[in-house]
């Protein structure tokens, strides 16, 4: 479905990206991970059109969009959930919703698409009125989420969700992203919680300074001796550590 490779982008002369290549198949969920300014929310950006790569190709469903603009690649079925939620505040629920499904001509599918959102966050649903700046984190990030599946995406590009968030949203966040995927949304997920994405992902893709230099199933990344050191804190002398005290 998504496809890129030996993509570069820069921020003036600074290069954020260096010859990234990776793909996502229909009806995957792929993570990417990694450590902050690693690059992981300028691919985000470069695959909606936000940033444009200098070097490189992105394809999606066999189509070039490297050089379209945000608004071509939103309608092709790309939907992108930002860092930071990034809501509109002053608008209520409903009307955050209303700014998501702003493609939708028909009147008709539009109260089809609100109401299989807000049944899926029925808490959504119950705060329509209320001013969305005043949601707690965890709700906003259900908006967020809920106003990018207002166009039915075909691909779902989710940066840092669980961002913030106490360890029991986190869980829930997580959960709900599961359930979408075995629904049959496909995800790309940038996500700084190692364990968590790789429990849920079908493949992940390690980024270090703008370069993959490892990427794998749960059980291929989990057993990376590099992995382990970086995001998990078990590097081989903590290991042993724990096989001596078993």
């Amino acid at each position: 479905m998504l496809k890129m490779v030996g993509v570069e982008t820069f921020y003036g002369k600074i290069k954020a990206l260096h010859g990234v290549s990776l793909g996502v198949k229909k009806g995957q969920l792929v993570c990417i991970l990694g450590a902050n300014g690693a690059g992981k929310t300028t691919i985000l950006k470069t695959i909606s059109g936000i940033t444009e790569p200098g070097y490189g190709t992105i394809h999606f469903n066999d189509e070039q969009i490297n050089h379209k603009d945000p608004e071509e690649i939103i309608k092709m079925g790309i939907s992108h959930v930002p860092e930071n939620r990034r809501i509109f505040p002053e608008l209520t629920v409903n009307e955050n919703l209303l700014m998501g499904g702003f493609l939708i001509k028909d009147k008709d599918l539009f109260a089809d698409r609100f109401e299989k959102v807000t049944a899926h966050f029925p808490i959504l649903s119950k705060r329509g009125s209320q001013q969305a700046g005043t949601l707690s984190g965890g709700e906003q990030q259900m908006l967020a989420l809920a106003r990018a599946l207002m166009l039915e995406p075909k691909l779902l590009l989710l940066d840092e969700p669980s961002l913030g968030l106490s360890p029991k949203l986190v869980q829930e966040i997580f959960t709900i992203i599961q359930d979408l995927h075995q629904a049959g949304v496909t995800i790309l997920l940038v996500e700084q919680n190692v364990t968590q994405a790789l429990k849920i992902a079908d493949y992940g893709y390690v980024l270090t300074s703008g370069k993959i230099f490892l990427s794998g199933t749960y059980d291929e990344l989990y057993e990376e001796e590099k992995v382990r050191e970086m995001y998990l804190g078990e590097g081989k002398y903590v290991r042993r550590a724990r096989l001596w005290r078993s």
